[in-house]
């Protein structure tokens, strides 16, 4: 997949947002992690009664890819049923960060593309293990 060509990875995106468990609020999210070595991990938003506890899909495949070995990470694509883009959370954000560094985000809906950034115009002064020296 080449830097600029992402269609495998909204694919992916686009696929698994079907899976999500968003019973309470009905917003499904599908998120596709492409780690350094070209893997893509992905992952879906999982709500519970108490939302607070509800665990959005970016960090389900941050977490699911760290699972699974991965350890660097090139871009992440995140995929909602709206016109507007729906960029990471701060906790995403926060995540997104700390494992992946300054990521390319790819934002998309189920028809198109909705926006490209990089996560530090997305999350300034970010605080990570350099905040703690």
């Amino acid at each position: 997949m080449s830097a600029s060509d992402a269609t495998a990875l909204v694919a992916a995106a686009r696929a698994v947002r079907l899976n999500a468990a968003a019973r309470y609020s009905g917003f499904k999210v599908g998120a596709a992690l492409e780690a350094e070595d070209g893997t893509i991990i992905t992952g879906c938003n999982v709500e519970n009664a108490t939302y607070g506890l509800t665990v959005c899909a970016e960090r389900v495949a941050v977490f699911k890819a760290i699972s699974e070995g991965h350890r660097r990470f090139r871009r992440v694509v995140v995929v909602a049923d709206a016109a507007t883009p729906t960029p990471p959370c701060g906790a995403c954000r926060q995540i997104l960060w700390e494992f992946g560094g300054n990521l390319e985000v790819i934002l998309a809906n189920t028809t198109e593309e909705t926006g490209r950034y990089q996560l530090a115009d997305l999350f300034p002064l970010p605080f990570d293990g350099g905040s703690l020296e």
